[in-house]
């Protein structure tokens, strides 16, 4: 009963991070929310596992959780420098074309 409650709250929670992307002011908000929401669905997919007894959505949800982690990283990435192929670093200016 203790984690049917849990799992409600969950999906509660969920909606709400789902409300947040949609009427996030920034991009970094709405990405925020939408680790926020795969977070959530991890621990969700955990608990229904441990309620049904099947150890097995463990491993989904670690999967789930990796996939979740780059996926952010890639987003920021991205709304950051416009592109996935440019460097981690801001060119210094003796390494800037326009020196």
């Amino acid at each position: 009963m203790l984690l049917m409650g849990a799992a409600a709250g969950l999906l509660v929670a969920m909606a709400l991070m789902i409300i947040r992307a949609i009427a996030g002011p920034s991009h970094y908000d709405r990405i925020l929310a939408v680790n926020s929401f795969g977070t959530k669905g991890v621990l969700f997919i955990a608990v229904i596992g441990f309620v049904f007894g099947r150890p097995d959505f463990l491993d989904i949800s670690i999967a789930y959780a990796l996939i979740n982690f780059v996926t952010t990283i890639a987003l920021m990435k991205f709304f950051r420098y416009r592109s996935l192929a440019s460097a981690l670093t801001e060119p210094t200016a003796a390494e800037s074309p326009d020196a």
